[in-house]
């Protein structure tokens, strides 16, 4: 049995045991997520399935850990993630603000870039590579905390970010195999969706427990992480494409937050209840049927993914810019595009 399936089964089976175990510690100890006006869930819900994510990953990559030349890579990343979900546990029990929050992101990529883990270069896709040389520093922390945000933001309803994730995760695993990439990107990435796959019963509408900021922040630095390891350091035009696609849906949402924020004067850590799960919501959808509406875009955006890495040359940008403007109608469809100063968002 191949190491990543070996891998991915036991995160999976780590996650369906682990999360039952957490969930009634959170609930001992008082780990609860309180309604407020901005929620959508009614009842308090236990918030550190996030603790239980990480340990099924930890489990699960303890199995495959190298003692080789991978071996820098491995720690990097549990090390990482370890303080990053232990920071995003602080932060869902006292709501820091979101310039601390921002410096715990960054700490997260410098522990990366310590052992190793940074993008080295970027492929040009007319062809031959683009060394970043110095740059290789700012370009892997502005990576990390983008995806971290990406996923952290994503996160409002039941199962939406672990789903969203799950499929990403495996996204990066399909394309890692296809594409020949480094054993310890195929682990890793197995790993992941593994353990979110597990999580997932327990936190699908109606959830009983909730990742919280330590799961969805831990999720995103773990597959920016991954993608740096994988796709990012495969020379193919479209290397960058790969998790940019995979992350499509909450990458648009999170630059769509962003103008909307800004436009109105408002500060871009100001929450409002305008994301696209918001508005599927007030378009009267359930949260299964948004949830679900979001999974199948998510995955679509995964597939496209995974086809331009095949194609290669000008069929892959057909492909790219007919994904682009499905986007483009659809966030249209649901109203996104209305980013003026008229409605005011509410403050978290």
């Amino acid at each position: 049995m191949a190491m990543h399936w070996f891998v991915l089964l036991i995160g999976f089976t780590g996650a369906l045991l682990i999360t039952p175990v957490v969930r009634r510690f959170a609930v001992r100890v008082g780990a609860l997520d309180m309604p407020v006006s901005r929620s959508v869930h009614k009842n308090p819900v236990p918030f550190m399935g996030g603790v239980a994510i990480f340990l099924a990953f930890l489990v699960a990559t303890s199995f495959a850990l190298p003692r080789g030349e991978y071996r820098d890579t491995f720690l990097g990343i549990l090390v990482g993630g370890l303080f990053l979900m232990l920071f995003g546990l602080v932060d869902d029990y006292r709501a820091l603000s979101p310039k601390v929050k921002l410096l715990g992101q960054v700490a997260s990529a410098v522990i990366l870039l310590f052992f190793g883990v940074r993008v080295e270069y970027i492929t040009n896709p007319f062809g031959g590579l683009i060394w970043l040389g110095v740059w290789s520093i700012p370009f892997t922390i502005l990576w990390v905390i983008t995806v971290i945000n990406v996923i952290n933001l994503i996160d409002g309803l039941d199962g939406l970010a672990a789903g969203i994730a799950s499929i990403a995760s495996l996204t990066l695993l399909v394309s890692a195999i296809l594409n020949g990439q480094s054993p310890e990107a195929i682990v890793l990435a197995a790993a992941l969706f593994g353990s979110v796959l597990g999580f997932l019963p327990y936190n699908f509408n109606p959830a009983r427990i909730f990742m919280g900021d330590a799961g969805s922040m831990f999720l995103g630095f773990t597959l920016a992480a991954i993608s740096i390891e994988g796709s990012l350091k495969s020379p193919t035009a479209v290397a960058l494409a790969v998790p940019v696609l995979a992350l499509g849906l909450p990458i648009v949402d999170m630059l769509l937050a962003i103008i909307r924020r800004v436009r109105r004067g408002m500060s871009v850590g100001c929450a409002d209840k305008e994301h696209l799960h918001h508005r599927l919501l007030q378009m009267g959808l359930s949260q299964r049927e948004a949830v679900s509406i979001m999974y199948l875009v998510s995955g679509g955006l995964g597939a496209s993914a995974l086809v331009i890495t095949g194609v290669g040359g000008w069929m892959a940008v057909a492909i790219i810019m007919a994904v682009s403007v499905s986007l483009y109608l659809g966030i249209r469809k649901v109203g996104m595009l209305n980013t003026g100063s008229g409605h005011k968002g509410m403050h978290s």
